[in-house]
């Protein structure tokens, strides 16, 4: 959603042991750049509903929000004001299918091997090093500071 000029995204790390699901993008604004699942909230949408939305139209898995690692205000590549709301999710049903005309392709990953990234291979680089951080040094948050609302 766009509003003012400001972009609101969701985003979601699916932690499977000590891994997470990345997906590489083919967005005209991200051409074979990775990311976590994520993309916009839509117009009076639930920020919670939002994010398990997007995980399921870009990697096909129903997920359980966990936590969050907070909320990132940052310019984009693009020139956009956005404020992005990341999560930490589980696997609670689905199967991994990638959405072929905006991804193409994922992999689970551990966590530490994002930081090898190189920066031009991240959509978002400071903000996706940002993420990791607080990921590997637990910095991650109860879901309840949104609300508690679940998803279905």
């Amino acid at each position: 959603m766009t509003q003012n000029g400001i972009v609101l995204v969701v985003s979601v790390s699916i932690i499977k042991g000590d891994e997470v699901l990345i997906i590489k993008e083919n967005k005209p604004s991200a051409i074979n750049k990775w990311n976590f699942p994520s993309g916009r909230i839509e117009y009076k949408e639930d920020i919670l509903d939002a994010a398990c939305r997007e995980v399921k139209e870009e990697s096909g898995l129903d997920v359980n929000l966990t936590g969050t690692t907070g909320i990132y205000n940052f310019i984009s590549n693009s020139n956009d004001q956005v404020i992005l709301f990341h999560f930490t999710g589980e696997i609670t049903g689905g199967s991994l299918k990638i959405e072929e005309d905006e991804i193409i392709d994922s992999k689970w990953i551990k966590v530490t091997e994002l930081m090898n990234f190189d920066n031009n291979d991240l959509r978002e680089t400071i903000v996706i090093r940002k993420i990791v951080d607080r990921l590997l040094n637990q910095k991650v948050h109860s879901i309840t500071v949104f609300n508690e609302q679940l998803c279905v």
